[in-house]
């Protein structure tokens, strides 16, 4: 079955990490760029990280210097590194194979002292 499933959401402190991953089924992993996005209460699904299939890197402006998008092609996963995490980083992260267009069904992060 083709899918993606999240994991490592929860509730921490501001200044606090987690790491989420993202474990893929059903297609050749290898060949999948990969992103993160987000979507906040009441706000729109936002881009947060992509990593193409030779892992170059892109980060959305707010989560620069505090996330880590890494992959891991044995193991079909991908990878959310988040430290420094702020109030604001608070949102519903889905994974994203960007073709032909797949979504995970979303994991919570809560950063909230």
């Amino acid at each position: 079955q083709v899918q993606l499933t999240e994991s490592g959401g929860g509730s921490v402190q501001p200044g606090g990490s987690l790491r989420l991953a993202c474990a893929a089924s059903g297609f050749d992993f290898r060949f999948a760029h990969m992103r993160w996005y987000r979507q906040a209460p009441g706000k729109e699904r936002e881009f947060v990280a992509l990593i193409t299939t030779t892992s170059v890197r892109n980060y959305a402006d707010s989560v620069k210097g505090r996330f880590t998008i890494f992959r891991d092609n044995a193991g079909n996963t991908v990878y959310l590194q988040m430290n420094s995490l702020k109030p604001e980083d608070t949102a519903v992260y889905y994974c994203n194979r960007a073709t032909p267009e797949l979504w995970g069904q979303g994991t919570l992060v809560t950063v909230s002292s």
